[in-house]
């Protein structure tokens, strides 16, 4: 788990092993937010994407949320990463408007390029079924239609600072579905290859769990998942075998457009083998 240029915490954990013993830690403190209590795995995949977005442990910690398998940061945390990112030329949000054309409203400008605006009304969130939706919805309705207009015009304007995070706001108002983990029921094979299908497609990755039955994951789970395998395999030897085995399956995932998280997980892979190689 290398740490990005921005993250020079000399107190971070500086590889796999010792991110999984800090997670550890944590999980059994009252330093970490309730939904982390008990779940070291949260801790570490909110740790790991707090480092490529620049955030240190704690901040993540603080910041970001793993809701529904996929980790998501709060609005204001993201606004913050935008502001620091050195393309940023300025972000301005607000609420205007009345009845159902009342809307939220945010512009994100990036140097070199033209401003992006989004909005998000009353009529989209009735449209969507959150309006008078208990909870934020109903106690703070123009700060959610704010929160949700800018998380569409921070994504769409500086995807490279938020490397595919949604807001916390937005995420909570995805309805659940089944959690799905590599302990899940196996499925009978790989799916089969398919050009320019993306990671967003309604499809499903393959995976091997530590025990070595084959499972089928939604995309944007399937890295988090990976990351609760490399916690479960303990020994350089083990963890060896399921590579090799997993090999062909990570063949037909960048087949399906998922390249870049495939390069991604063998990078953690590959740092995992060598802390274990060393103990």
């Amino acid at each position: 788990m290398s740490l990005p240029a921005r993250v020079s915490n000399p107190m971070a954990p500086q590889t796999f092993a010792e991110a999984e013993r800090f997670a550890k830690m944590l999980a059994n403190t009252d330093l970490v937010p309730a939904a982390y209590r008990g779940k070291p795995e949260a801790i570490l995949i909110a740790m790991q994407m707090g480092y490529e977005v620049g955030l240190n442990p704690m901040q993540a910690i603080q910041n970001i949320a793993v809701i529904g398998g996929r980790p998501a940061i709060w609005g204001d945390a993201m606004l913050a990463l935008v502001l620091s990112h050195p393309a940023c030329e300025y972000v301005r949000d607000g609420v205007e408007g009345d009845g159902d054309a009342r809307h939220g409203w945010c512009e994100a400008k990036r140097r070199g390029s033209p401003a992006i605006r989004r909005t998000f009304s009353v009529a989209d969130a009735k449209r969507a079924g959150l309006w008078g939706k208990s909870g934020p919805w109903q106690q703070y309705p123009d700060r959610m239609l704010q929160m949700r207009a800018r998380g569409f015009a921070l994504r769409d304007a500086f995807p490279d600072a938020l490397r595919g995070l949604i807001s916390q706001e937005e995420a909570q108002d995805i309805p659940p579905g089944p959690v799905i983990d590599v302990a899940a029921e196996p499925a009978s094979a790989p799916p089969a290859p398919a050009k320019g299908v993306g990671p967003e497609a309604d499809t499903r990755w393959p995976i091997l769990a530590p025990d070595g039955t084959l499972h089928q994951i939604a995309p944007h789970r399937w890295y988090d998942a990976i990351l609760r395998a490399l916690i479960r395999l303990t020994t350089a030897e083990a963890l060896h075998q399921w590579h090799d085995a997993m090999a062909p399956h990570l063949e037909v995932i960048c087949a399906m457009g998922g390249y870049k998280e495939v390069e991604r997980a063998r990078e953690i892979i590959r740092e995992r083998i060598r802390d274990l190689e060393q103990d």
